[in-house]
């Protein structure tokens, strides 16, 4: 399936916000889009999608999934949110991104945390993270092909492309649950439930 290997290419996976290209200096909110905008253009999916919006950011913020801007201008620790909330909202709710980084906005206001140090780690699994996916996905190239083999169809490719997005979206779907489970359990730590 030749088509898979064209589409990893498009969408350039390894694509994430450098703290290089964080500038030093606030940013007001059309500044922030444009970064976002300019980064992230080859993971739409089609030429009308916005990466982010004022209405996005604005929600992020009453939703309190970053902590409260100064002076309308947003700060590096603000930049570094925003871009791990537009990778986890792929798969996650508004409600279990903010319960997923409420614990990282209270750090960071309290100055108890290396940001840049997280954020470097966070980037070093997303890169594994895209050689270990492209991998999976040749692997799932490669049971499709296999499967769509055994069947006798003139539509067969067709057929090919239903199987691998139905295995995509199933990979997909597992990753996603575990992420909600491991959601649920901060929330059991915050209640007090469990301390680690």
């Amino acid at each position: 399936m030749e088509k898979v290997k064209e589409i990893l290419e498009q969408l350039k996976l390894e694509t994430n916000l450098s703290l290089d290209e964080i500038p030093n200096i606030d940013l007001y909110m059309d500044q922030v889009i444009q970064l976002f905008e300019n980064k992230f253009a080859n993971s739409k999916r089609n030429e009308e999608e916005k990466v982010l919006t004022k209405t996005m950011i604005n929600n992020y913020a009453k939703g309190k999934l970053i902590f409260p801007i100064k002076n309308k201008k947003y700060s590096k620790e603000h930049l570094i949110l925003i871009s791990l909330i537009y990778q986890l909202k792929g798969a996650l709710s508004i409600n279990d991104i903010q319960v997923t980084l409420e614990g990282l906005n209270k750090r960071i206001i309290k100055e108890d945390i290396e940001v840049d140090s997280f954020y470097n780690s966070y980037l070093a699994l997303a890169q594994k993270n895209v050689a270990d996916s492209t991998i999976d996905i040749n692997e799932r190239v490669k049971d499709v092909n296999e499967e769509v083999a055994k069947m006798e169809d003139r539509n067969a490719d067709y057929l090919e492309q239903v199987l691998m997005i139905s295995s995509l979206v199933h990979m997909s779907n597992l990753y996603r649950k575990v992420a909600e489970k491991l959601v649920d359990e901060i929330v059991v730590d915050k209640e007090g439930k469990r301390h680690r």
